[in-house]
């Protein structure tokens, strides 16, 4: 994420909230988001905050993605990039932002959203990866102090719980059929960990 000025814009904020094939590191498992993962994403109206804190007032926010919103979306082959624009003069939280990513002490960038499809693999070993395919919609970006999931405790403390009933469920079926897990089976276990 950056901070520039234009006449055109004037002050505004630059990132990429989202990045294809790029693996982070949660605490329980790997987590990737495959290319194409947003070709169907509902992103008619994103807000812009920071540290995903939903009690502050937006700084910017995208309505269907169009010219007179204060933030324009941007998917191309390498995920989600965002232009922000600011009010830098009547909104104090939107000069502290753009002052804290000039001095580069905000750096990242982090998302808010659901997900419609994803896999999971390598359930038997100690980090499995859950690879996002399909992401439903897109809520929120914000700028972040610490970017990729590594500032929300409950998100690790649900996905850790997702992880377990997986694993649980995989060592059940293979005990009911005493045999490896057909594919069938493995679909059936993938709609379980969606429900939760």
């Amino acid at each position: 994420v950056r901070a520039e000025k234009n006449e055109e814009n004037g002050a505004f904020i630059m990132g990429r909230p989202i990045v294809y094939n790029s693996s982070y590191d949660n605490g329980c498992f790997l987590e990737t988001i495959r290319s194409g993962a947003l070709d169907d994403t509902d992103l008619k109206d994103v807000r812009f905050l920071v540290n995903h804190d939903l009690s502050k007032i937006p700084l910017a926010r995208s309505r269907r993605n169009n010219k007179n919103s204060t933030m324009q979306l941007s998917v191309d082959k390498d995920g989600l990039s965002i232009r922000a624009n600011l009010d830098v003069e009547h909104n104090k939280d939107a000069e502290a932002l753009y002052s804290a990513v000039s001095r580069e002490d905000i750096s990242g960038m982090s998302f808010m959203f659901s997900i419609d499809a994803e896999e999971w693999s390598d359930l038997d070993s100690d980090k499995p990866t859950r690879t996002i395919t399909k992401i439903g919609t897109v809520i929120e970006v914000s700028a972040v102090t610490l970017p990729a999931y590594e500032d929300t405790e409950i998100n690790i403390a649900r996905n850790s719980q997702a992880l377990e009933n997986a694993r649980a469920t995989l060592e059940n079926v293979r005990k009911s059929s005493k045999k490896s897990v057909d594919t069938d089976e493995l679909e059936l276990l993938k709609l379980k960990i969606k429900l939760l």
